[in-house]
């Protein structure tokens, strides 16, 4: 990881796919996820469901900085959200979602 960095910031989503959507829920995520490791600014990108079977979804996301995750946010929506109609439809409820600052000696990042 390059010295001059100082803070990544990491996106952290906690959600569920509604009834019956849990299918197309995934495949939305995992084509966000993918999409957003093809960006300049995003150093990782990944999903990782629940172990207990409640369906819970775990989507982190790190960036260089905050105008990174802004833009590659955008892009997104731009770019996905405009063809698929968004994730709205097939959540099961409001996810919970923050925004982290981290050392990013404290990450093992390529």
């Amino acid at each position: 990881m390059s010295s001059e960095i100082k803070k990544v910031f990491v996106e952290t989503v906690v959600c569920a796919g509604a009834p019956g959507k849990e299918a197309r829920f995934m495949r939305m995520l995992e084509s966000r996820q993918t999409y957003k490791r093809r960006q300049d600014g995003c150093l990782a990108a990944w999903t990782g469901t629940s172990i207990d079977g409640a369906g819970m979804v775990l989507v982190q996301s790190v960036f260089v900085d905050n105008n990174a995750w802004k833009r590659i946010s955008d892009e997104v929506m731009k770019a996905l959200d405009s063809k698929d109609g968004g994730l709205e439809s097939v959540l099961a409820g409001p996810p919970l979602v923050g925004m982290f600052e981290i050392d990013p000696e404290k990450l093992r990042l390529p």
